[in-house]
């Protein structure tokens, strides 16, 4: 029954990733958030290709494992990316693009440095380790600047309701995928987190299909609906 219920969750994500591409072509989104769909599109081909593993090699062969945390670590890469192109729209009309993404260039390769230095001493699959850390380390950078992103939005009295609701989502799937880690690392028996897992997976693209299917890119929020923010 777990297995079939993991299975199940499995099948849904895949589903609910291509939803989300189609309602951005069939609503004409699929340029403006870019880095969004192609994280998507990237995802759908590794749950396709970590399916394969699957079946040919088994859950508990070396070649899976290897195959799961190395495309977890790129899809991590993808999803930060994805962020920073947020950021980008929301601070889009103070003309500060190129900082923006020079910062995040930065940030990226301190946190594969930081990485690196945490697993240098490790003799033993150094390469699975460095991914398996970049990718942690990543969900939480990426979990502190949703919540920074979120204090700008909010800073800016942003109102474009998608733009908030791609966000907040965000939001809630970096902190979901962080307390998952922290979680792992303090109790490494805890086996009800692999169930964890998938559930949250399936949240973010059935968030973002809902964004992009039913709130136009020229809808807005009424400003008092935002948490007021002294100037």
């Amino acid at each position: 029954m777990p297995g079939s219920f993991i299975y199940w969750l499995w099948s849904l994500e895949t589903i609910l990733e291509v939803a989300v591409v189609v309602c951005a072509l069939a609503k004409h989104s699929f340029r403006r958030y870019l880095c969004l769909n192609l994280y998507m599109l990237f995802s759908l081909v590794v749950s396709v290709g970590r399916y394969q593993a699957l079946i040919r090699f088994g859950l508990q062969s070396p070649q899976y494992a290897y195959f799961y945390f190395y495309s977890d670590a790129v899809l991590t890469i993808f999803l930060y990316v994805a962020l920073i192109t947020l950021y980008v729209h929301v601070f889009d009309e103070m003309e500060t693009g190129k900082y923006v993404r020079l910062f995040a260039v930065l940030l990226l390769a301190g946190t594969a440095l930081f990485s690196y230095l945490v697993v240098q001493q490790s003799q033993h699959r150094m390469l699975t380790h460095f991914f398996f850390e970049l990718s942690q380390n990543l969900y939480f950078v990426g979990l502190v600047l949703t919540y920074v992103l979120w204090g700008a939005i909010l800073k800016l009295r942003e109102t474009r309701t998608r733009l908030i609701q791609l966000v907040l989502s965000l939001g809630v799937y970096f902190s979901a995928f962080a307390a998952t880690f922290a979680l792992r690392n303090m109790f490494p028996n805890f086996q009800s987190v692999g169930y964890i897992v998938p559930v949250f997976a399936c949240l973010l693209p059935l968030a973002w299909a809902y964004a992009f299917w039913r709130l136009p890119e020229d809808a807005r929020m009424a400003p008092s609906r935002l948490a007021v923010v002294p100037r």
